[in-house]
């Protein structure tokens, strides 16, 4: 089964389930916080597994350039699609390129690279993929990348609640397997090891889902407005204290090219 398939699939309601919903947003939100740091108007960045291309467009609107790029074509088309349809066809180039692929594109080419909501985590060699990050970011030039972590309070109480105690210490495992796709879930520190052994240099780290409930709690979420936006305030607040990325459903890493 090639990589890009689970994503396929997911393409047409992906928005749906996730970009629109009361925990995405939220979501989205916490990582703009650093996107906003990244990434500014006039400068080219390339945007690893974009899925739905919400975040080239909020870029776009920005005036950042963004090749936006997703191993899944069907993901590619639905952002090509909302470029179009947002007039910002200018700022955004939408093409299929998986993120092992990354050895095609030219050295130095980027002012910055992102991979936000759990693409590197399908990558087999996450020093690899750091390496490749670094080889295409022009030097100073910085990279947001949001990980899937492995410890997950809100995981384990959810679905030991749930009587699934297998799905609560999943994601300790050596490796997950999703729709056919293996999953790892990198520490924040392996993580940080693996970019500054790159070449980058790690400016913050950041939790995203500290607080708040995981993306798959949402049913329950969106009976409960008052309480997650109570959480979300409160998230903001200490999503940068020493450990929080440690225990958080994402983490973000911003990271400066040396």
């Amino acid at each position: 089964m090639s990589v890009a398939s689970p994503f396929e699939a997911a393409a047409s309601d992906y928005d749906d389930t996730f970009s629109a919903t009361t925990l995405g947003r939220r979501y989205r939100a916490a990582v703009d916080a650093s996107l906003r740091w990244a990434f500014a108007s006039g400068q080219r960045i390339l945007e690893l597994n974009c899925g739905t291309g919400e975040d080239a467009v909020v870029l776009a609107g920005r005036g950042v350039r963004v090749v936006a790029t997703d191993a899944a074509q069907a993901m590619v088309a639905v952002a090509s699609s909302k470029v179009r349809i947002a007039g910002l066809d200018a700022f955004v180039e939408t093409r299929t390129l998986a993120i092992e692929a990354l050895g095609d594109e030219p050295a130095g080419a980027y002012d910055g690279v992102l991979s936000n909501f759990g693409g590197l985590n399908c990558v087999a060699d996450l020093g690899a993929a750091a390496g490749q990050v670094a080889r295409v970011v022009c030097p100073g030039g910085r990279a947001v990348v949001c990980v899937m972590g492995p410890v997950v309070p809100w995981e384990v109480v959810w679905f030991g609640l749930h009587g699934e105690p297998a799905k609560a210490v999943r994601r300790l495992r050596r490796g997950v397997v999703w729709r056919g796709l293996p999953l790892r879930y990198p520490s924040v520190g392996a993580a940080g090891r693996a970019f500054r052994a790159a070449g980058f240099a790690v400016h913050a780290r950041r939790g995203v889902g500290v607080l708040l409930p995981p993306p798959y709690t949402e049913p329950w979420a969106a009976r409960h407005p008052r309480l997650i936006g109570a959480l979300d305030r409160a998230e903001r607040a200490v999503d940068r204290w020493p450990g929080a990325a440690r225990v958080a459903d994402h983490y973000v890493l911003e990271l400066v090219r040396r």
